[in-house]
């Protein structure tokens, strides 16, 4: 700035000048810069807080005009010393200024709201049509997980490097003591045989399946705990038996041609999260021998009703009041997000429903994204809050319930059935999360599992 310059000029004119902003920082500074310079004859201060000055020299030379609560409650307010008659006449167009500012601010806010209402439309079709698109001539994306990049796919492996997702596995006594009770409960079925464990973790199926009798297993896994794995193999002495590998099963090529049993521990939340049971697909087309055997070699997926208004409150309806404020939009956060809990048996209010029957030694990946219709018989008179997936009157274990929660609550009573469809794909941006889309008895709502 050439205050040299600007004093030249306007101390001729007999100018005013005016500071938006004055009562933050770089306004007083600027403010202060003025004052010194003698260039102004009046200066007229807009800003949000009352200012007090005990210079001297801003006296007969400053007013204050500054805003409070409202942009069309601007007022004129200050000491005899900070105003100057000058500049009073300003004031009436300063308030027809800021009342025109106001205005297009609340258009704007209008115009605003209106395009986010839009977007949230957009969103919606957008997403029903991916889901909704005709998938009866093949997968969407076929093999989409054998398709992935080693870098695309570091983020899943990584999470099985660390110890403690294979504590809680083994820890899983349901989990663990049924492939274990299998095994050694049939070890004719193994006896002498090949196996190849896919995504073997710290190889306690491997050595489950040596002990009942393999001629040879070889374990697979991409994750860091392989090394781990190494080392418990050859503390209990079955690294004769057991061969171990480090890499992806669809991109590494196996020490022998074919094996005669494939045993993996695929499963996820709602049985399919992750994909895992892609990759076991991949090896029993690629290295399964004929009339091989796949374990588990049957899965089902099941779906009921829970009534439990306590949950219903405490997740949804929490939403509406919230110390006195309305918070209702957070529910379009809350409600597509799928929650893996363990529920109360005792909530429970219809019988099961199987909504897919998963044959291991047949099934093809595209196959693992459907649409079925369901009739779920009510056994109790409530409202139904919740629907679920997986077993919780069973002892629990590490996979626990997948629960999607409904917005309003469903009156409905003893003996009646509630009808509905289950649409289940894999998210394309990320082919191990799922999307799930529930409508029941006309209300529709698509979740997410990742």
């Amino acid at each position: 700035m050439d205050l040299n310059a600007m004093e030249e000029n306007f101390r001729r004119k007999n100018r005013t000048c005016f500071i938006l902003g004055a009562s933050g920082e770089t306004g007083t500074a600027l403010l202060k810069e003025i004052v010194e310079s003698n260039i102004f004859s009046s200066i007229t201060l807009i800003g949000r807080r009352q200012l007090t000055f005990e210079d001297k020299a801003y006296t007969n030379l400053v007013m204050c005009v500054y805003v409070q609560v409202h942009l069309n409650k601007l007022e004129c307010r200050g000491k005899d010393h900070l105003f100057h008659p000058a500049a009073g006449d300003q004031v009436p167009l300063l308030l027809q200024r800021a009342r025109q500012a106001e205005d297009r601010a609340q258009r704007a806010e209008e115009a605003l709201a209106r395009a986010m209402d839009d977007l949230h439309k957009l969103k919606l079709l957008a997403q029903g049509l991916v889901l909704n698109a005709d998938t009866s001539r093949g997968p969407s994306r076929s093999g989409a997980i054998a398709e992935l990049r080693e870098e695309e796919d570091e983020a899943y492996f990584s999470s099985y490097g660390h110890y403690s997702i294979h504590e809680e596995m083994l820890k899983d006594k349901v989990r663990t003591e049924s492939y274990r009770d299998f095994m050694y409960h049939n070890m004719d079925v193994f006896k002498d045989k090949v196996v190849l464990d896919v995504g073997c973790g710290t190889g306690i199926l491997s050595m489950f399946a040596a002990k009942a009798g393999a001629r040879k297993v070889i374990a697979v896994d991409q994750s860091e705990i392989i090394y781990q794995a190494m080392d418990i193999v050859r503390s209990n002495k079955l690294e004769d038996t057991i061969t171990l590998i480090k890499g992806r099963i669809e991109e590494i090529d196996l020490p022998v041609e074919k094996v005669d049993i494939i045993i993996s521990e695929w499963m996820g939340y709602f049985l399919l999260f992750e994909s895992m049971l892609d990759s076991v697909l991949y090896a029993r087309d690629r290295y399964l021998a004929d009339n091989g055997l796949v374990y588990p070699d049957h899965c089902n997926i099941s779906l009921a009703a829970v009534g439990d208004t306590q949950k219903h409150c405490d997740r949804i309806a929490f939403w509406d009041d919230v110390y006195g404020f309305k918070m209702r939009c957070m529910k379009k956060a809350v409600i597509p997000e799928a929650v893996v809990e363990v529920l109360k048996p005792g909530t429970v209010i219809s019988e099961p429903a199987v909504i897919k029957t998963i044959d291991c030694g047949s099934v093809t990946v595209s196959e693992l994204e459907f649409t079925v219709d369901f009739s779920l018989k009510i056994t109790a008179c409530t409202f139904c809050t919740v629907m679920f997936s997986t077993a919780p009157d069973c002892t629990k274990t590490h996979w626990k319930q997948t629960v999607f929660l409904l917005e309003s609550p469903i009156p409905v009573k003893t003996g009646e059935e509630l009808p509905g469809q289950i649409v289940v794909h894999k998210n394309r941006k990320d082919p191990r999360a799922l999307l799930i889309t529930l409508d029941v008895v006309g209300r529709k709502q698509t979740y997410s599992l990742q």
